[in-house]
């Protein structure tokens, strides 16, 4: 990645993906102008439009009044890395700060964010993401679903992120410039894509952050709201996350195991009918949340299967990457 020179590098860049959402992405950049934040600080604010039909570059041109440097990218090729990457290689700022169209964050976010990391001596850092339900959500759509709609608030102090499943959410996450120059940018094979509701270019990118021997932490007071829409708060929605994210990433990852049919090793096949039986069980006889949650595990069966069945159908691909 070619880095700016140290004569234009700002403290942070926030960084902002967004796809045909001006409406939310106008109130996230009032969001941003209300920060509370050092008369000193040299800061910017990146909007990357990933190909959007509406009126987001309209919106981000009104809301450049007022507001420390604000810039418009376009990025035409489809998917949220792609975007992800074009942001990090324009941004300016030593700390790069990410988060989404649909999220309000907190008035001292920004100065949280930078203190946490400087008083953790971390690399990067994730933060609390609180929900703002467009309805109240549904009895069986208990804590335990949170994670599919990026949403973190099982914690609410600060620890070290040891461990790839601890990977923060993208919409409230921070990581050094130097960061992205030794372990690389996001994998494009991985994250949202349009309307299919693929995932995993958070862990894998931690992944690397740990392997590469460098610190995380989650920040508990470095906070964030994000809106859940209504239509998110479905099981056929969650049915389609669960899938389509299994899906993608075992089209990138791969399985390990030499014995497959259609790609897929052997082993899968019977606990993908043990999945199948287990909802069948947690119908009659389990409470509402543990009877989905059973869904959602066939569901990761369903998408994996699909995802190593292309998988074998590509040239010289097959097993794990």
């Amino acid at each position: 990645m070619n880095a700016p020179q140290a004569t234009d590098l700002l403290d942070c860049s926030v960084i902002v993906c967004t796809y045909n959402r001006a409406q939310s992405l106008a109130d996230t950049l009032r969001a941003l102008q209300a920060q509370r934040v050092p008369d000193d600080l040299r800061w910017e604010v990146l909007i990357v439009d990933n190909n959007s039909r509406d009126d987001t570059r309209a919106t981000v041109e009104a809301a450049a009044a007022g507001f420390p440097p604000l810039r418009y990218l376009f990025q035409p090729q489809q998917g949220l890395s792609h975007a992800r990457n074009m942001g990090i290689e324009a941004a300016r700022g030593e700390l790069l700060i990410f988060t989404d169209d649909d999220v309000l964050p907190e008035p001292d976010w920004i100065e949280r964010v930078r203190a946490g990391i400087a008083a953790h001596a971390a690399d990067a850092c994730g933060g609390y993401i609180a929900p703002l339900f467009e309805i109240p959500p549904p009895a069986w759509l208990t804590e335990r679903f949170y994670g599919f709609l990026a949403v973190r608030t099982e914690r609410s102090d600060d620890y070290p992120i040891v461990t790839a499943s601890q990977a923060p959410f993208g919409a409230n996450m921070a990581v050094k410039r130097a960061v992205f120059d030794r372990v690389g940018l996001f994998d494009v094979t991985r994250g949202r894509t349009g309307k299919v509701l693929a995932s995993g270019e958070d862990g894998e990118l931690f992944e690397r952050i740990l392997a590469a021997g460098l610190k995380a932490v989650f920040l508990g007071s470095a906070r964030v709201h994000h809106k859940v829409e209504a239509f998110r708060l479905t099981k056929r929605y969650l049915r389609r996350w669960r899938y389509q994210s299994s899906r993608n990433i075992a089209l990138s990852r791969g399985l390990a195991g030499a014995r497959r049919v259609a790609g897929v090793p052997l082993f899968v096949l019977p606990q993908t009918l043990r999945a199948a039986g287990r909802v069948l069980g947690g119908w009659l006889v389990s409470a509402p949340d543990e009877a989905f949650n059973r869904e959602m595990v066939l569901c990761h069966f369903l998408g994996l299967i699909a995802g190593l069945y292309r998988r074998a159908r590509q040239p010289g691909r097959d097993g794990p990457a």
